[in-house]
């Protein structure tokens, strides 16, 4: 099974991208078809929507951020989540752990799809 993702590039940076609407990954083992997804476009981030994201993601007592951020995190590849306001609840940790992580560089969370892109165009 392979992940439904289309491969775009922004300023020279190439990533795969998740459908901004449908759920993506039904487990944190599908962060390993990430990892594969991004290895045979040589892409070395990632641009997902929230709904692509494990149930659990943004409950950061899951341990599913963890998983899934540091399999990627281990492979070099980044991560940008699109989540406009308003559209996740984010458990009372959750927000400290994505601006500890975006100050590594590998993962960034977006309120839009063009903030997104240009994260990703910054290498």
């Amino acid at each position: 099974m392979g992940l439904e993702l289309t491969v775009s590039d922004e300023a020279g940076v190439r990533f795969v991208e998740g459908p901004p609407d449908r759920p993506l990954m039904f487990s944190t083992e599908d962060a390993t078809l990430l990892v594969e997804a991004c290895f045979s476009h040589r892409a070395k981030a990632a641009l997902l929507y929230a709904p692509n994201l494990t149930e659990r993601f943004f409950d950061l007592s899951s341990g599913e951020a963890g998983s899934v951020l540091q399999k990627l995190r281990n492979y070099r590849i980044r991560l940008a989540v699109v989540c406009p306001p308003g559209s996740v609840q984010f458990s009372g940790r959750f927000g400290e752990m994505a601006a500890e992580e975006s100050r590594t560089g590998y993962f960034q969370v977006c309120d839009s799809d063009r903030a997104a892109r240009e994260w990703l165009s910054k290498t």
